[in-house]
């Protein structure tokens, strides 16, 4: 089963990251790999430092001659906040003991992980905590999950992903988002998705919206708050039978859920319809079954209110998975917060920061999910190299009842 890990600071030399379980003879680049690292780094309401950092990932371990060889692959990234302020970080994140004073920071953000970290693991300074919990680190979470989405796309499974809502401006009803999305998706894949999603700068796939959602970003900027939002991920090429009824940790929709709860900011998830299913009778949930012999599987279903899972499992339908970023904890205008030193009542300071990041998260999500897919397909399928799993997919893929 594939597997990674991070580490690494935001603003230590780099990050570096290790991805283990992929099969043998996967085409991999680290070009392939920053493409989406790229696609991170765009969306209206990034920050300064997304302007000048550049991620470009270096593959150090377990690829030749552009192919993987089962053996775990290990990445680097870069930090260029090291190198840019040279002056400071070095030895503010050295790793060696330094004669200097360096200044504590005291002062946690609500929101946000520094007083629960300090908390936890007894800091006088919260700067550690800020360095390991700050988002910079899913840079190579993205990187480290994009050869699963490389053997994800060589199977003809695709993942892509747009905004639906950012702030006050968003969709009116799921019907209206299943329209636009419909519309884009089509025959195409869900890369065609994120595709026309990326021409938007927050990536809307409604021009109306995008126009609205920006202008929120102004105002709140404006007013010194931050923003988040809801996104939507689509995951087309899914077989019915991936996942598994029999044992909770095993039910695919609770796997895609830990993944995306699992990353920063992150306060929701839901699969199709969601959390609207309670406010409907049944027959405007359950999507009615029918006979279809072009379909995996050979059956298909009227609608897809349930987002392509059922019981746990794929139903062959298109995922559909919806996460809810929360605003960022860093804002101009501050909150109130405690001094962990002095324990006097203060304003939090300010830590360069985004205003909305939801257009990056996006990225990160359409990224994290696709090693639980990959697994579950693994997992049906077995095999040690991609000449062994490809015939079994395409076996399992024209199996009928």
């Amino acid at each position: 089963m594939i597997r990674y890990l991070t580490a690494g600071e935001s603003h230590g030399p780099e990050l570096t990251g290790i991805t283990e379980g992929l099969p043998a003879g996967l085409a991999v680049s680290a070009e392939e790999l920053s493409l989406h690292l790229a696609r991170r780094q765009k969306g209206y309401g990034r920050g300064g430092r997304m302007a000048w950092e550049k991620d470009l990932v270096t593959i150090t371990s377990g690829v030749r001659f552009g192919k993987t060889m089962g053996g775990p692959v290990s990445m680097k990234l870069a930090n260029r906040a090291w190198e840019k302020d040279a002056a400071n970080w070095p030895v503010t994140m050295s790793s060696e003991p330094v004669d200097e004073e360096i200044e504590k920071i005291t002062l946690p953000r609500p929101g946000h992980a520094d007083l629960t970290g300090v908390q936890k693991y007894r800091f006088d300074d919260i700067r550690p905590v800020i360095e390991r919990s700050s988002a910079r680190e899913t840079a190579m979470r993205v990187a480290c999950c994009g050869p699963a989405r490389l053997l994800l796309k060589a199977l003809g499974v695709e993942i892509g992903g747009h905004v639906i809502r950012l702030g006050e401006s968003g969709y009116e009803s799921w019907e209206h988002i299943r329209k636009k999305t419909d519309t884009v998706v089509g025959q195409s894949g869900a890369e065609a998705l994120f595709q026309k999603a990326d021409e938007s700068e927050v990536r809307c796939l409604d021009p109306e919206l995008t126009e609205r959602m920006v202008e929120e970003i102004k105002r709140r900027r404006k007013e010194g708050s931050s923003l988040g939002g809801i996104y939507e991920i689509i995951v087309t090429g899914l077989p019915p039978g991936l996942g598994s009824y029999v044992h909770w940790d095993r039910k695919l929709d609770g796997l895609i859920s830990q993944a995306i709860m699992g990353t920063q900011a992150m306060k929701g998830v839901q699969f199709g319809l969601g959390f609207e299913s309670g406010g409907r009778d049944g027959r405007r949930v359950h999507d009615a079954i029918t006979r279809d012999e072009k379909v995996p599987g050979g059956f298909g279903r009227e609608t897809n209110r349930a987002g392509g899972l059922e019981g746990g499992v794929t139903t062959g339908q298109p995922l559909i998975v919806q996460g809810v970023m929360k605003p960022i904890p860093t804002m101009l205008d501050p909150l109130g917060t405690v001094d962990i030193k002095s324990g006097k009542a203060e304003l939090t300071r300010y830590e360069r920061s985004d205003v909305c990041a939801l257009p990056r998260a996006v990225v990160v999500a359409e990224s994290v999910i696709a090693p639980v897919i990959a697994n579950a397909i693994l997992e049906k399928t077995g095999g040690d190299s991609i000449d062994e799993i490809l015939p079994r997919w395409k076996q399992l893929k024209e199996s009928r009842l």
